[in-house]
């Protein structure tokens, strides 16, 4: 029986994007691993057949001992299972798990899920990271990318030498993100995700506060984890109604049902799975003209862009959406989520990666 290994450095990143590609593999009668660091889907993905490796990832910059750590771990897994084929996500996974797949000539396929501050930002640590993308995907069988800019940004560099793709994202689950009908009543902003500076926190609560004076009626909802410099912060304006804080949600599919938009004042993207979700269920994206969000969202027909780190612009655009009539704002969900249906169906991701990994089986 064959096996099939993912790595990553998140387990709920590989449960909620990756699960329908792992259900294939295990339909088709693969083994399949998971390589990660412990988190309370991994005994989800358990249950469902997947054996559990743990390999702790530092995922906040470059520590020389903590890497090589996680280096000879992967290098001692791959050792002794022998997979036949290696999928890889993320920077770390992506570095150090083909690096370790390619010692033991295990076929690789490193997944770009975004350029992340160390590749994108100037500086020492890009040169370190473009180094060692350089070594470790010489080896590699397939690049799959999910934007144009981060796949250009490779071979602009000249890291890049054959057998490379675009794809549109993880894709969403348009099963799982029905479409719903789009809310009555008072308008409700939500941003999801991290809260961090890099995912535009700082640009959302800048326009909560701004909005919320002159606008009364509405909401401005924030989902995700929520940093420890920013615990403070978000206590006092949930104390002052200026915010609503839900924290982590593990059903996102409830929050999108009652809310008029998604915000992702994002300052980088591999490709938004959050606005993916949103508009899968009908609801219009206001999101920073970047990689990863303007492929997702068109702008005045399915939401609105604004320039990454602007507030002002992002202020305006939200201004403009709380003066849209229902109808208007249905009718963009409604185009939402046919491109989707159309553009980003996670199936055909889940269909590419097999027919990949079959033609060079043969």
């Amino acid at each position: 029986m064959k096996k099939v290994f993912l790595i990553g450095n998140h387990d709920i990143v590989i449960y909620n994007f990756r699960n329908e590609l792992i259900m294939r593999f295990l339909q088709e009668g693969y083994k399949v691993g998971v390589v990660l660091p412990y988190g309370e889907k991994v005994e989800l993905l358990k249950q469902e057949g997947c054996k559990y490796y743990e390999a702790k990832v530092d995922r906040r910059g470059m520590n020389i001992c903590r890497d090589l750590k996680l280096v000879c771990r992967y290098w001692k897994i791959l050792k002794k299972e022998k997979p036949n084929i290696v999928l890889t996500y993320t920077i770390k996974p992506n570095i150090y798990g083909s690096l370790a797949a390619g010692f033991w000539r295990i076929p690789c396929i490193v997944n770009i899920t975004g350029l992340g501050s160390a590749v994108e930002n100037p500086g020492i640590l890009q040169r370190i990271s473009l180094f060692l993308y350089h070594i470790a995907l010489r080896k590699v069988r397939y690049v799959f990318f999910q934007n144009q800019a981060n796949m250009d940004f490779f071979i602009s560099r000249n890291i890049l030498k054959r057998n490379y793709e675009l794809l549109p994202g993880s894709g969403v689950n348009i099963e799982q993100h029905v479409f719903q009908e789009y809310p009555m009543g008072n308008t409700k902003f939500v941003f999801v995700g991290r809260l961090m500076r890099e995912k535009g926190i700082e640009e959302y609560l800048y326009a909560a506060q701004m909005l919320r004076e002159k606008y009364k009626d509405v909401e401005f909802h924030i989902c995700g984890f929520c940093e420890e410099e920013y615990q403070a912060r978000i206590e006092k304006l949930q104390k002052n109604h200026t915010i609503i804080y839900h924290g982590m949600v593990q059903d996102m599919k409830l929050i999108y049902k009652e809310m008029s938009c998604l915000v992702l004042p994002s300052y980088h993207e591999g490709m938004s799975n959050v606005l993916l979700e949103a508009a899968a269920t009908g609801r219009p994206g206001i999101a920073s003209r970047i990689p990863g969000c303007e492929e997702i969202v068109e702008h005045e027909k399915t939401g609105y862009l604004f320039e990454r780190k602007n507030r002002k612009q992002l202020c305006e655009m939200m201004e403009t959406f709380i003066h849209l009539s229902h109808e208007e704002r249905a009718a963009m969900g409604r185009k939402a989520r046919r491109k989707m249906e159309k553009s980003f169906d996670r199936n055909m991701i889940v269909n590419k990666y097999l027919d990949v990994i079959k033609e060079f089986s043969k």
